[in-house]
């Protein structure tokens, strides 16, 4: 290290020179010289050197004399002092006056060099210690600043995601804005959407009637460049008009935006009585500060938003007849509208965050609730209640909410059901006995006399409209007792069995149609179900897959196991089903119109038997078919091992 100032005093000449051109100034040290003690007293006090390479014999003044008087003026300089009469006496005094070293005359320029780095060696350390206390005094400066800063970012932050206080917030983030840019006044303007101008919403040391009065026009202002490009503005020389005797030394403009609503407003802060610039870091802080103050704003209108919803749904369940109860993902009760606090006895409002089964004592709800969790899919079951009321009951999981529970009365509804049953019964009942008798007269006619070839056929005629109105009475009284429960107790069974005993029963007819039949048994898991009714409803699904189907083409069942259902499947390479047709097909005495099924017998009540079969048993029929292609009939049923009896998939299939 060089460039330090080296004090030389010294009478003699050629020591000066030397120490000067030979020693120091070739190695970089800026060299002082006095000729006598005085005035290098004079220099030291006034120059301050760095070092002083003193002289100990010298006229009117010797080197400890100097010393000395530096000592009693508290000039601390590192001396190095030299003498030609060396003594053990001279060097324990000059030492304990704090001379750094001591050197005898002659010296070796090498040995006077390693003297004043020697004593140069302590103040280098002395600077560079206060360097680094400096730089850490300002490091630690500018991390507190960061700090301070951090944590009002920090605070604005917590504010606009905690308060719904607008006001606050927004008065909040100038303020904010003023201290951490240390501008005089702050200020918040929004867009006003019908005029175009930007309006003053919040400020900090603005005059309250200016602040009052304060709207921008955007026509070539500053603030309009800022709404246009969507980026901050840094202006600071010379005075700025902000509006008409609105003047400022400098400014930033920071816009407000989010991705939804583009930019919709400025935070600003200004100099205005004293010429002082901001800087970039003013910039970034203040473009943060923006951006809190655009979430607060959108945060505020988002909720105005679904107050706004949650209000009208709030008006809509409350005026709804039906039943309408949410729970949360833990099946905590958010929301009971009226009707269903009546319709289960229960209060509204007292029920409101508690576990659903704590307040449900219903038996049939209480398995929906169970199960809807575990399946993750829409149930619905039917729901007997107090009263002798009877309710259509669906729990939908929804994502984000947790369940919707819906519950429509129904029993006007299965009371018609009920007298409908009962008056399809009774004219079934009543028409038997007339068609006994008109069987009978008709068998009795080629008794009393014979018949020509067109009576015969006016009889045969006779003959199947009687056969085709005994089934379909028969159809209509096996529909009434499936649905009335009639005949339907449940045991368990293996699946597989039925279906390959009715399979079984069907080849011979298979055979004189010459259709080709697919079917493979396999062990499946027990179901619980009623053997007579499954059979039932394999034996209309194969009729109906040989009834529409073309000589030499084919029929394919199917059973497999997935995810706790066991799922049939019957498919033919028939007619198929027109898509107009295809909604209807489960409807009762629904036949598909075209010239294909004309002359093709039936009642229109056989696969109405078989949904409500399905149905029954907890299952689901649905059909897949394109005209001329064929068609495919699947239904699904629980197995044992995940068979709940007081519910039923709603419009889900496995895997769909």
């Amino acid at each position: 290290m060089s460039g330090e100032r080296v004090l030389i005093v010294d009478d003699s000449k050629e020591v000066l020179e030397i120490l000067r051109f030979l020693i120091l100034e070739p190695r970089g040290y800026r060299v002082l010289e006095a000729t006598n003690g005085v005035d290098g007293l004079r220099l030291a006090l006034t120059e301050r050197p760095d070092l002083l390479i003193l002289d100990e014999q010298m006229p009117g003044m010797n080197g400890l004399d100097v010393i000395r008087a530096l000592q009693e003026q508290n000039a601390q300089i590192p001396t190095i002092l030299m003498t030609a009469f060396g003594s053990e006496e001279l060097v324990v005094r000059a030492f304990r006056m704090g001379v750094r070293d001591y050197v005898i005359k002659p010296f070796e320029p090498e040995e006077m060099l390693k003297a004043v780095e020697r004593a140069l060696a302590e103040i280098r350390l002395r600077a560079e210690r206060d360097r680094l206390i400096t730089q850490l005094e300002e490091a630690n400066r500018r991390l507190q600043q960061q700090v301070q800063e951090l944590n009002t970012l920090y605070s604005i932050g917590r504010s606009v995601t905690s308060r719904l206080d607008l006001e606050t917030v927004l008065t909040r983030v100038v303020e904010a804005a003023v201290f951490l840019t240390r501008a005089e006044e702050g200020l918040l303007l929004l867009l006003d959407p019908e005029s175009g101008d930007l309006v003053l919403r919040a400020a900090k040391n603005v005059d309250t009637k200016r602040a009052q009065e304060m709207r921008i026009r955007l026509q070539d202002t500053l603030a309009e460049q800022v709404l246009r490009s969507g980026e901050p503005l840094l202006i600071g020389e010379g005075q700025i008009k902000v509006v008409t005797g609105y003047l400022v030394y400098s400014l930033i403009y920071a816009p407000l935006r989010t991705p939804e609503r583009g930019t919709f407003g400025i935070l600003g802060v200004t100099h205005r009585t004293k010429a002082r610039s901001f800087t970039t870091h003013d910039v970034r802080l203040l473009c943060a500060l923006a951006d809190y103050a655009a979430i607060a704003l959108e945060n505020a209108r988002l909720y105005e938003e679904t107050e706004t919803a949650r209000r009208k749904l709030e008006a809509v369940l409350r005026e709804t007849d039906e039943a309408v109860i949410i729970l949360d993902p833990q099946q905590r009760i958010l929301l009971c509208n009226p009707a269903a606090s009546a319709a289960l006895r229960i209060s509204s409002t007292d029920v409101v965050g508690r576990p659903a089964a704590q307040v449900i004592s219903n038996r049939t709800l209480l398995d929906l609730f169970l199960n809807v969790a575990r399946r993750k899919q829409s149930l619905y079951a039917e729901v007997l209640l107090a009263g002798g009321r009877t309710y259509n009951a669906h729990l939908t999981p929804v994502e984000s909410v947790g369940y919707v529970l819906m519950m429509q009365d129904i029993t006007h509804l299965k009371e018609l059901d009920r007298v409908k049953s009962e008056f399809l019964a009774t004219v079934s009942h009543d028409l038997r006995t007339p068609l006994t008798a008109i069987r009978g007269y008709v068998d009795l006619l080629e008794k009393v006399g014979p018949l020509n070839e067109q009576q015969r056929e006016f009889v045969d005629r006779v003959r199947r409209s009687i056969a085709h109105i005994a089934a379909l009475i028969g159809d209509l009284l096996e529909l009434g007792r499936i649905e009335a429960d009639y005949d339907l107790e449940m045991e368990p069974l293996h699946l597989e069995s039925v279906i390959d005993a009715v399979v079984e029963s069907f080849r011979p007819l298979l055979e004189e149609k010459k259709l080709t039949l697919y079917w493979e048994p396999k062990p499946l898991p027990l179901i619980r179900g009623n053997p007579r009714r499954l059979r039932q409803v394999m034996e209309n699904l194969l009729s109906n897959a040989v009834k529409y189907n073309r000589e030499g083409g084919w029929i394919a069942v199917s059973a497999d196991q997935q995810d706790g259902y066991i799922i049939v499947r019957v498919a033919d390479s028939g007619i198929g089903i027109s898509p107009e047709d295809l909604p209807h097909i489960f409807e009762r005495f629904y036949r598909g119109q075209g010239p294909e099924v004309e002359e093709i017998e039936g009642t229109g009540l056989g696969l109405a038997i078989v949904k409500s079969v399905i149905e029954k048993h907890g299952g689901r029929i649905w059909v897949e078919s394109q005209p001329g292609k064929g068609s495919v009939f699947t239904f699904l049923l629980h197995t044992m091992e995940d068979n709940p009896p007081l519910f039923r998939p709603l419009n889900t299939a496995p895997g769909e």
